[in-house]
């Protein structure tokens, strides 16, 4: 009798182990093995956390318009530098989870030295505010630069936090789901788009251990096609079969059952 209660107890035991265990699922980082066939239209960086490896194409450090991509430097500036009022907060959510253009004018209007300083600070060689932020610049390695520092000095920052949690359609209506944010194991996106003349898209994620950026003249079609088309398609690993945890602990740790005479 005790040897049967022995076994139901570690059966339960490793059960529960076992199912925690399934909720874990390995991260790896995309493979941008294919970086050489963007088109020019795209600029694209990547750098993989662990290793500090970076990789872009030729014209990665080229200053191209900001966009909403800028409102993180914005954003960044005000929060640790602003004066922290409930409303800056407030504005800085719509800023980054809902890419709310009012809420960035708002916060430029108050810090118009944001996008400079940020800059000088994480020395973003290509970035570059204006009186409007709309008009400020920057470049997709520089936007891979400033997200791998706040998540390896920062990892709290509430850009991270607002990032990760963005909402499915911004402010303006457009629809946010596509891009950098279309990678396997990516955790946290901001987009952006021009308004007004021709079609300007930008995208930049991070993701477990690493950043990536991209920024295309073109839609937003043409720049999913060329962000995905940057990275290698891993084929689904073949099928295993799982061993049986518990009957192995069963048949290591507990001796045989008496059979009953």
């Amino acid at each position: 009798m005790k040897n049967w209660t022995c076994r139901a107890a570690l059966s339960l035991l490793v059960a529960g182990l076992v199912a925690s265990a399934s909720g874990l699922t390995a991260h790896s980082a995309p493979t941008p093995d294919r970086i050489d066939e963007v088109p020019g239209r795209t600029a694209l960086s990547f750098m993989h956390t662990p290793s500090g490896t970076r990789v872009g194409t030729a014209n990665q450090g080229e200053a191209r318009p900001g966009l909403s991509i800028v409102k993180l430097y914005v954003a960044d500036y005000m929060l640790r530098h602003g004066d922290g009022s409930p409303g800056d907060l407030a504005l800085g959510q719509r800023m980054i989870r809902d890419s709310d253009d009012t809420a960035a004018s708002q916060v430029y209007a108050k810090y118009p030295q944001s996008i400079d300083v940020i800059a000088a600070e994480y020395r973003l060689t290509s970035t570059r505010g204006s009186g409007f932020w709309g008009d400020a610049v920057t470049s997709t390695a520089d936007t891979v630069t400033f997200l791998e520092a706040k998540k390896t000095t920062d990892p709290d920052s509430r850009i991270l936090e607002w990032m990760a949690t963005a909402a499915p359609v911004a402010a303006d209506g457009t629809h946010q789901n596509w891009g950098t944010g279309r990678l396997p194991t990516v955790t946290g996106t901001k987009w952006g788009w021009s308004d007004y003349g021709p079609s300007i898209v930008a995208s930049a994620s991070f993701g477990p251990d690493f950043s990536v950026s991209a920024n295309t003249y073109g839609t937003a079609e043409q720049h999913t096609s060329d962000v995905l088309g940057a990275f290698a398609q891993d084929p689904a690993p073949p099928p295993q079969v799982a061993p049986d945890p518990i009957q192995d602990l069963i048949d290591r740790y507990l001796p045989p059952a008496i059979a009953p005479r």
